[in-house]
């Protein structure tokens, strides 16, 4: 708990690219500001780079961790956009079996549903209701 404490106060760097350094005649105290920020950088790096996949790491090894936290943000913003495409396809084209249980045809578009508010994806109560019902075969038609 105490390292997550730590960590937090240099939250900071990730908010914020690196300033510019600071020239050889600026104020000791401009250095010194300057110097702060770049070891709370190097030590935001080492813990995020800790965290990712070794393959991630040798992306990100060079990175400032400001420009390290947009790109992994693009990634995983690229990542969710795909997931989130192929859950509602399968939702939408996912259509009961005949003589298959009805029970868990439902409970798998259910998981489609579930999966696509957790991507933040919602959908009216009404309108999930309505996907279930036209998904089920022709035999149950009758039944609506």
């Amino acid at each position: 708990m105490r390292i997550v404490l730590k960590q937090q106060k240099r939250l900071y760097v990730i908010e914020n690219q690196i300033p510019n350094a600071p020239t050889e005649d600026a104020k000791e105290e401009i250095r010194n500001e300057h110097q702060c920020y770049v070891n709370d950088d190097d030590q935001a790096i080492c813990v995020m780079l800790a965290n990712i996949s070794t393959k991630l790491q040798r992306q990100h090894g060079n990175m400032d961790a400001h420009t390290m936290i947009m790109h992994l943000k693009k990634l995983l913003d690229e990542a969710s956009r795909i997931e989130r495409y192929e859950t509602s396809k399968e939702l939408f084209h996912y259509k009961m079996i005949e003589d298959s249980l009805v029970n868990t045809h439902v409970l798998k578009m259910i998981g489609y549903i579930k999966r696509l508010g957790q991507l933040n994806v919602f959908m009216d109560h009404e309108l999930s209701i309505d996907l279930v019902l036209q998904s089920l075969p022709k035999a149950f038609r009758n039944l609506l």
